[in-house]
This record gives C-alpha cells, structure tokens and sequence, in this order.
C-alpha cells in the first residue's frame, strides 16, 4: 500500500506550523538564537545552584552527581525558556 504524495500534503503543514517563527535576540546588531541564551542561563544558575548546595553542605550527599547536575541543567534553561518566552 503506497501513500501518494497529496495525502502527505496535512502532515507536512502540521509539522511545518511550529517552524513560522524563530525566537532571536538582537546582542550588538546581530541575531542571537534564545534557545542559546536560555541555555547559557541554565549553565550559570547550575554553577549558582551547586555553590549554594555545597554551601549547605548538601554536596557531599549527592550520590549520581554527574547525572543531578546535567537535569538540573536542563530543568533550569526550560524554566528560564518558559519565564523570558512564554508567548
């Protein structure tokens, strides 16, 4: 059973609806992707995060560091996605 190429015509406009607008940010006159600024906020409040943790002296309690670190990483730029781009 072969699918001719207009019945893919709808799924390919419904996978294309989300690519209408790109999130940019104007950094010294040129286009910046908010992907990366979100992301670069994410590193810097897991650096925050890890200094208030060991501060706390929490730290040493960590067991699967080199997984809590990278998800907390990742939790962190998807809040600073949804807070700064939430339209």
């Amino acid at each position: 059973m072969q699918t001719q190429p207009r019945n893919l015509i709808p799924l390919i406009v419904l996978a294309a609806g989300g690519c209408a607008q790109a999130p940019t940010l104007d950094v010294f006159g040129s286009y910046f992707p908010a992907w990366m600024a979100c992301m670069v906020a994410g590193i810097i409040a897991t650096a925050v995060v890890r200094l208030l943790l060991i501060a706390a002296g929490v730290h040493p309690y960590l067991r699967a560091k080199l997984l809590v670190y990278p998800c907390l990483m990742v939790c962190l730029t998807l809040i600073a996605w949804l807070i700064f781009f939430r339209n």
